[in-house]
């Protein structure tokens, strides 16, 4: 089997369990930390024609990573491409499931139960909200129906915008400001918000720095993510 991995979360979860198998991925795709495949190019700008080169029997994507012309070239090339939709924590450990047998695993691996055993726990009722900014120039924050919404909803985070119109609203900063929530919740992918690049714009709100990978991959770090995170939001609302 030989696999090429377009979703840096799905990458980690193939290597971690299959590593025999992974034969290319994105620059994007940063665990582990020591993969050692083929790189080629983007998410959203991946080349096809290093990913042909490499004979895949399979790629992987994501229906919001990846763009859908991308993956209908690779389909008319012959490639066959398994394109995974995730909005709930949930729906993340079926489609890891399926991801991994399509990749060639006969069993689960222990590290997808602990995940899933990490977040067995009731979805509790709303004990503070948050805005999450993903991007700035525009201020760009989570709306409605996404992942990383529901980790947070699982947390006890409530969201003032999960009932907008759109997945990733466009928001004034002031508007933001005005929302007043009890607290700002920065990740640093996609974009890379900082100490000192980010939490100026919110004054007088705490705001949790927290990682981009625990918040928005559904990998192995799903197994962690409920643990750091909430650590992260606690430490920023003392």
């Amino acid at each position: 089997m030989r696999v090429v991995s377009l979703v840096p979360s799905l990458t980690e979860a193939v290597a971690e369990t299959l590593p025999e198998v992974l034969v290319g991925a994105t620059d994007w795709c940063t665990h582990p930390a020591d993969l050692d495949v083929t790189r080629v190019g983007g998410t959203k700008n991946p080349e096809l024609d290093r990913i042909l080169a490499l004979t895949p029997d399979l790629v992987i994507a994501n229906e919001e990573e990846n763009r859908a012309p991308d993956l209908d070239a690779l389909r008319t090339a012959g490639v066959e491409v398994l394109v995974t939709e995730v909005r709930e924590v949930p729906q993340a450990f079926r489609e890891l499931a399926r991801v991994l047998t399509a990749c060639g695993a006969s069993s689960r691996p222990r590290w997808l139960d602990e995940a899933e055993e990490a977040w067995s726990t009731p979805v509790p009722e709303p004990r503070t909200t948050a805005v999450v900014p993903i991007w700035r120039r525009p201020w760009m924050v989570l709306g409605r129906d996404t992942f990383a919404g529901d980790v947070l909803k699982r947390l006890g985070v409530g969201n003032p915008y999960a009932a907008d119109p759109e997945r990733y609203p466009r928001v004034p900063l002031e508007e933001l400001n005005d929302a007043r929530p009890d607290l700002v919740v920065l990740p640093d992918e996609p974009y890379r918000f900082t100490a000192d690049d980010g939490p100026e714009a919110f004054p007088g709100l705490p705001c949790a720095l927290v990682s981009g990978r625990h918040l928005t991959w559904y990998g192995p770090s799903l197994a962690e993510a409920p643990r750091l995170l909430a650590g992260a939001l606690r430490a920023a609302l003392r």
